[in-house]
């Protein structure tokens, strides 16, 4: 397992707008390079993104919850998806 971690301090975001669907939702197929949400600082956004390929496996964090450098917020299962 792969743990996607926030590389700066800010609040954390799985969708890209309000009225927008989630980058990823736990279940899914990611790829390695794919954005997986985004962090605001200030009002600059920074995208995450899947460091490994694999399934979403679970959140570390709720959307919109403030997150540090360091914590986890999706672990991945890597491997081939089916």
């Amino acid at each position: 397992m792969a743990e996607i971690q926030s590389p700066i301090p800010g609040v954390f975001y799985r969708r890209p707008g309000p009225d927008k669907p989630p980058f990823i939702n736990e279940g899914d197929a990611v790829e390695a390079g794919q954005v997986i949400g985004i962090v605001e600082i200030m009002k600059q956004f920074t995208e995450i993104q899947a460091e490994v390929g694999g399934t979403v496996e679970s959140f570390g964090v709720e959307d919109g919850a403030m997150v540090n450098p360091g914590d986890v917020l999706v672990t991945v299962v890597e491997g081939p998806v089916e």
